[in-house]
């Protein structure tokens, strides 16, 4: 007898042609995959005029901390994400210091989630073993975050390492990839891993290339220096050796649109080249991020309660004013490339002014007949520096060309805010159901491949992303004809249609009632 019986589905087993057939799991793991398939079963659900796909792969996940408040991560299964990649953009909860841990919850409380009421872990290791204990619903890969690590070496110090720090950041790597860590990420563009200069980046990238891990960056600019900034990781890659995985692939500003072609040829040419490249993208065009991240770098410097001093200056705040506008005042400018009418408030935090939220930064200044800037700066001050916008950046006819590129692989990129992104509930549906079932931009089968198989691999997961023999049971099933995302911008939390059942490791953990309550997610280390 096995657990779990699946009869009569349109199988998409991962990157091969589909069949009509069943699938048979015992003990979390698929035994049997075909047709006419009739065991003895505890369990058979009929997919009959369902499509089952191994579960979605989310290679860009915000969820390290979620998982300490709502362990059944549902809007993410809710869309058929079974595994997420999690600590990118070089922030993470770990390692951490005694020193730096305010700050630290700080950065991270609006956008992951506050985690526990005291953190009672330092390194990666014993973060990894509390967040298992959470028993996440998912399956959680981490990576070591750049930022926390030289957080932990350097503090906000905006400098270059010596050689003895450069060390010890990559001994705290090392530690990071030995307690099960995937690779390496970087946030190039956020503070403190903003002020590493690319030997610095060269050194912990290396470190991931020697124990088999790759790098996953938010490189440093994603408008007037997009190019550069996607050359530079390119050289890194070559001469570190280490796999490059470009975080949320984009083109910011409008501006900026004409780079579009040059950026994909770069990809193209590295690759020609036998460089491994390989990037993740949401189907939208905008975006979400820190309302601190629009500050230039020098603002930042310190921490918090240095930065919160500079708001407070009239001096600063006069160059800040000044700078808000620059596109040169630092590798990027989220501010200037948007603009206040595109920068729109997600979140205030839990002390924050809740009328702002849903309003962009020139609505609130106009109602408030003051500058723009002068709301950046009030706000940041009023919520402790604990504040989401989400950023209009791009025609999303740019957003389907990059699409289409065969390195593209799916993340979602999302944040649990107060009003979140739409793409919190509707990555992989908007992707798979709006355009591909619907518009046609590639076939299911090379869709689903990108959602599953290779992303798993791209990641080093060899036990999922397939419907095979031996492989752990994590399966989505979806009605093709009704699959679409339903959040928008206005509505950012409503479920997708279309996605019947998730299943995480042999057991269902959504039905189409909704969450089951099956939380058969893991920590997935790499050994």
């Amino acid at each position: 007898m096995v657990d779990l019986l699946l009869t009569d589905a349109m199988i998409y087993p991962g990157d091969a042609e589909p069949q009509r057939g069943d699938v048979a799991i015992e003990d979390g793991v698929i035994v049997a995959v075909g047709a006419g398939l009739r065991p003895e079963a505890a369990r058979t659900i009929d997919l009959r005029g369902l499509a089952l796909a191994p579960g979605f792969v989310d290679m860009h996940a915000h969820s390290a901390l979620r998982s300490f408040d709502d362990p059944s991560l549902e809007p993410k299964l809710r869309q058929g994400f079974t595994t997420e990649f999690i600590n990118p953009d070089g922030m993470g909860p770990a390692p951490v210091t005694a020193e730096c841990l305010g700050d630290r919850r700080t950065l991270l409380a609006v956008s992951e989630g506050p985690g526990p009421p005291e953190w009672p872990w330092r390194s990666i290791d014993e973060y990894l073993d509390c967040l298992e204990g959470t028993g996440p619903a998912a399956s959680l890969c981490p990576l070591v975050p750049h930022g926390a690590v030289r957080e932990v070496v350097l503090g906000g110090e905006r400098r270059a390492p010596t050689g003895g720090e450069l060390a010890a950041m990559t001994r705290e790597a090392a530690k990071g990839m030995e307690a099960g860590a995937w690779g390496v990420s970087f946030g190039l563009v956020y503070p403190p891993g903003a002020y590493a200069d690319r030997a610095e980046v060269l050194a912990l990238s290396a470190e991931a290339a020697r124990r088999g891990g790759l790098v996953s960056v938010h490189i440093r600019g994603e408008s007037h220096n997009l190019l550069e900034a996607v050359e530079e990781m390119i050289e890194v890659s070559r001469r570190s050796g280490a796999p490059l995985h470009l975080s949320h692939l984009k083109v910011l500003g409008r501006r900026n649109a004409w780079k579009l072609d040059r950026l994909l040829g770069m990809i193209d040419d590295a690759i020609e080249e036998g460089v491994d490249i390989t990037f993740d993208q949401y189907p939208y065009g905008a975006g979400v991020t820190l309302l601190s991240a629009l500050l230039p770098p020098w603002a930042h410097e310190g921490g918090f309660a240095e930065m919160t001093a500079r708001l407070r200056n009239r001096r600063t705040v006069d160059r800040l004013f000044r700078d808000l506008g620059d596109p040169g005042s630092g590798p990027e400018s989220f501010y200037y490339q948007c603009g206040p009418g595109s920068i729109v408030m997600a979140d205030c935090g839990p002390d924050g002014p809740e009328d702002v939220i849903g309003r962009s930064l020139a609505e609130i200044a106009a109602s408030q007949r003051v500058e723009p800037e002068r709301v950046v700066i009030d706000l940041l001050l009023e919520t402790g520096m604990r504040a989401l916008v989400t950023l209009h950046y791009a025609d999303e006819s740019i957003v389907r060309n990059i699409t289409r590129h065969p390195a593209m692989l799916v993340g979602s990129d999302a944040v649990f805010a107060a009003k979140p992104h739409p793409r919190l509930w509707g990555t992989a549906p908007r992707f798979l159901g709006r355009y591909v079932i619907r518009e046609g931009s590639m076939t299911v089968r090379e869709a689903v491949a990108r959602l599953t198989v290779r992303a798993a691999r791209r990641i080093g997961l060899r036990d999922r992303g397939e419907i095979a023999e031996g492989r752990r049971a994590d399966l989505v099933a979806f009605d093709p004809d009704a699959l679409i995302d339903e959040a928008t911008y206005d509505e950012p939390d409503r479920p997708p249609a279309g996605i019947e059942w998730v299943i995480v490791g042999g057991e269902p953990a959504v039905d189409p009632n909704g969450l089951t309550g099956s939380r058969r997610g893991q920590v997935a280390r790499r050994r």
